[in-house]
């Protein structure tokens, strides 16, 4: 393989951890290439082990023929961008339920790291949600979580009425799936800084394509307005002091729902 095709590939990769699970023809327009060459790119990262296709998913009615397919990463496809920085933070989170005496103090002492850890991350994210409108947070999140390396994004959905918050990519997936800890820390602060409910729909960490929070529209009263989706998943009810409850399904997630 040229360098040239080897760049290409990366190219490719980073697209579909960059937009989430992706057609031939999404990233032939993406990156400006044909969709032969994009074929002949993807066949060669799925026989890699590096991504894998799927059905994509339409929303409301499907026209006439066979759907298209669209590539997701695999685990080793993910592992190529973080593994190292992810086993050394598997290694940290045990050296610190260990030292707490496993069990529960174990449990809660990695909790506590969590929630410390995405408190300052929060500090971050604050600066940037300041100065957006209330229709705007959501986005504005979005765009700071991408600044950390979570390829984030928000689309709104009708029924419900919300929106969801999409990240595409998990530097600390493998930490996640062993210490959803870090998940429900990270629940907790979106609901902190969102000022409203949330609720945790899927992870990567636990084996779907895009870790998704729904946040539901604000009602003229100011409280959350319609119903969340219904989740496998109980609520936790230890959010950041002051913080609305959220609902984490670290544990338990599902495919994207979107």
């Amino acid at each position: 393989m040229t360098d040239e095709q080897s760049g290409t590939r990366q190219r490719v990769v980073r697209s579909i951890r960059d937009h989430g699970p992706s057609t031939a023809a999404e990233l032939a327009d993406r990156l400006g290439l044909t969709q032969a060459a994009v074929r002949r790119h993807l066949d060669a990262l799925a026989a890699d082990g590096l991504v894998e296709p799927g059905e994509k998913r339409v929303r409301g009615s499907r026209g006439r023929g066979r759907p298209a397919k669209a590539f997701a990463l695999t685990d080793c496809g993910r592992d190529a961008f973080d593994q190292a920085y992810d086993e050394l933070a598997v290694e940290a989170l045990r050296w610190i339920e260990r030292a707490a005496g496993g069990g529960e103090p174990g449990a809660a002492a990695v909790l506590a790291f969590a929630r410390a850890r995405a408190a300052g991350q929060a500090e971050q994210y604050r600066a940037l949600l300041e100065g957006a409108e209330p229709g705007e947070r959501v986005a504005a999140l979005a765009e700071a979580l991408s600044t950390q390396g979570f390829a984030a994004a928000a689309q709104a959905v009708k029924a419900p009425a919300g929106e969801q918050l999409c990240q595409h990519h998990c530097p600390v997936a493998h930490a996640a799936a062993r210490y959803p800890q870090l998940c429900d820390a990270e629940t907790e602060v979106f609901s902190a800084l969102l000022g409203s409910h949330v609720q945790r729909l899927a992870t990567i960490a636990h084996g779907a394509d895009v870790c998704t929070t729904f946040v539901p529209r604000a009602a003229p009263g100011g409280t959350d307005g319609g119903t969340a989706p219904r989740s496998t998943a109980a609520q936790t009810g230890t959010g950041t002091a002051g913080a609305p409850k959220t609902t984490a399904t670290a544990r338990i997630a599902g495919r994207n729902p979107a």
